[in-house]
């Protein structure tokens, strides 16, 4: 059974006014995990990027069981499932200790990075030798997340250097806090991010003005990032009181 297990320390830069692990803090470290795990099975970014190949993630799902604190650390487990046909799913968990503290899985695909169109898996995984676990983390397969109806504006964001990654967009972890930042302290505190859900609709370029609309429905708040009205992300995140 393959599995990658790293661990990590959080640390001031990492956690929020609550002192509790920001959302794209925790996404950041298991990308980390996935990116030294993607290394060790020779499919990492030395491996791919000579062929002008590129991974992008396109869903996160995550769930959290309770908030991980200022200098708590953390445990990261992390496997990737057998790649399908447009699409490869990997799988986190994540331990505080003997404690599991959250969990998550994530679908990755292929991209010609000069065109940055979808390829099949098969471009790099033609001739996969490679054994892969067959569990999951998290039952988990509802991946669509439909267009936003109604929902009022809360937030717009300027997409500058700082949210850039080198395949020149937003990075994905940057949409966590950007979303995170259509809701006030007073809207946040003692809530936690119970279930999240995130589908990247399409690559937001520097010099956009990425506009968040919010609508929410109990604990449940459902967001859509727009650039001229486009859809580019949406998010859906149930929250638990603490």
């Amino acid at each position: 059974m393959y599995n990658n297990i790293r661990d990590y320390d959080i640390r001031y830069l990492d956690v929020d006014f609550k002192d509790e692990l920001r959302l794209s803090a925790l996404m950041s470290l298991l990308e980390e995990s996935a990116c030294a795990s993607a290394d060790e099975l020779g499919f990492g970014y030395d491996d791919i990027m000579p062929k002008n190949i590129g991974f992008v993630i396109v869903n996160w799902y995550l769930e959290q069981y309770r908030p991980v604190k200022l200098k708590e650390k953390l445990t990261v487990h992390t496997w990737p499932m057998k790649p399908r046909r447009s699409a490869t799913l990997r799988e986190f968990v994540v331990y505080c200790g003997d404690e599991k503290v959250a969990a998550g899985t994530t679908r990755w695909c292929l991209v010609d990075l000069g065109s940055f169109s979808l390829l099949p898996t098969s471009a790099f995984f033609a001739d996969d030798k490679r054994e892969y676990n067959d569990f999951r983390a998290l039952d988990f397969n509802s991946w669509h997340l439909p267009p936003l109806e109604g929902g009022e504006k809360k937030y717009e964001k300027l997409v500058t250097v700082s949210d850039y990654d080198h395949y020149f967009h937003c990075n994905n972890t940057k949409y966590a806090d950007i979303c995170l930042d259509a809701f006030s302290v007073e809207e946040l505190a003692g809530r936690i991010a119970e279930q999240v859900q995130i589908t990247y609709v399409k690559q937001c370029k520097y010099g956009e003005l990425l506009e968040i609309y919010r609508r929410d429905d109990g604990d449940e708040s459902l967001l859509e990032g727009r650039v001229n009205g486009e859809p580019r992300v949406r998010m859906k995140i149930k929250f638990r009181k603490i």
